[in-house]
């Protein structure tokens, strides 16, 4: 059977499940028998607050969320939750503190230090971002009100091999490209933010776990829609919600659970990278600079021995159906994200292609 789709090795926004792509495109112009697309009946409808509570309840059970976090479908992406962390949890005078494992780590540095005094306990920049900073080098402020770190970086491939210890302190993290790929101790964290387009569902909804002790600490010039304790109070409908990104979240997460959950996610998702990481340290054509205990299962990202080849690679893999493997403008290279919607076989399928683009161009 010939496949009508290419294999998506996106970064973000990332390929969907098929299943859930096949199911919300049966039911776009006539969702449940209601004569109207999900996208076009009101948020505070019944039959719409039956699917935000069942999206709630799925990732709830898959993440094993603990009773005492709230779980918030959010907008704005995980840009806008850079801001909403130091004003949710500081004030303009207090120290905040962050480690830097890469650009999206940089981007939630500069904001917050609008809107805080920001310490950064550790830095990874002068290994051009190619190591997570062992913990026991890092220096935490004692009045720090919490701590944040990125724990997978999309650009420069590199995932946090643990869950920092920082006692009582609020650990605070931007986990957009990895949420959902494995099992999380999520009583671990203060909060977890997350974009959802990578593993969680389409752009447009940004999820939130925060810890209820953690709500009412908003300073008072702190926009409502960007305020926890309100957009908690409203069911994340403080004003109208990305709806059908919403749905189709919702759909994802079923998926998930019929995949087995995350455990069996994770066995799958490993492996697709063990297949790919285990080719690059086996050839000499493409390299992977990044520490091996720091790799990133989701985004793996590798050179040519010239620059000038990455075009041609990119240009060949799209026409054998291998899409989105041009590396981030900020670094160059080449990446392949394995979200949980990657099957098996486009890894198999890349690794191929790259076996016989290196033995004509090496």
């Amino acid at each position: 059977m010939v496949r009508s789709r290419v294999y998506n090795f996106s970064a973000g926004p990332s390929a969907l499940p098929e299943a859930v792509l096949a199911q919300a495109a049966a039911e776009l112009m006539d969702w449940r028998g209601s004569g109207m697309s999900v996208m076009e009946i009101s948020h505070r409808s019944a039959a719409f607050l039956q699917v935000a509570q069942q999206a709630e309840a799925d990732l709830r059970e898959l993440l094993a969320v603990p009773a005492n976090y709230r779980v918030l479908f959010l907008q704005g992406g995980a840009s806008l939750q850079f801001a909403a962390v130091p004003l949710n949890l500081a004030n303009a005078d207090s120290t905040v503190a962050y480690v830097n494992t890469g650009l999206w780590s940089e981007k939630a540095i500069a904001e917050a230090r609008r809107y805080a005094r920001v310490s950064v306990v550790a830095d990874a920049q002068a290994s051009g971002y190619r190591h997570v900073p062992a913990q026991a080098q890092w220096q935490i402020p004692s009045d720090a009100r919490y701590l944040h770190y990125t724990s997978n970086e999309t650009i420069g491939g590199v995932e946090f091999p643990f869950i920092p210890s920082v006692g009582d302190l609020p650990l605070v993290t931007d986990m957009s490209s990895h949420i959902l790929s494995r099992p999380l101790e999520v009583s671990r964290f203060g909060l977890i933010y997350a974009g959802a387009q990578k593993n969680a569902g389409p752009a447009g909804i940004t999820l939130v776990l925060v810890r209820e002790d953690l709500l009412g600490r908003a300073r008072a010039q702190t926009p409502l829609v960007m305020n926890y304790q309100h957009q908690a109070a409203e069911g994340s409908m403080l004003n109208t919600p990305a709806t059908y990104s919403w749905y189709l979240s919702g759909l994802v997460f079923q998926w998930l659970k019929a995949q087995g959950g995350l455990a069996a996610i994770a066995k799958v998702n490993d492996h697709k990278a063990r297949l790919l990481y285990d080719y690059l340290d086996a050839q000499a054509f493409y390299r992977n600079e990044v520490a091996r205990a720091d790799r990133s299962a989701m985004n793996v990202v590798f050179t040519v021995p010239d620059v000038r080849l990455e075009p041609v690679f990119v240009s060949e893999a799209a026409e054998a159906g291998l899409m989105h493997l041009k590396g981030h403008k900020r670094v160059g290279g080449l990446r392949a994200s394995l979200y949980n919607a990657m099957p098996l076989a486009g890894v198999q399928a890349l690794i191929v292609f790259m076996r016989d683009f290196a033995t004509r161009h090496g």
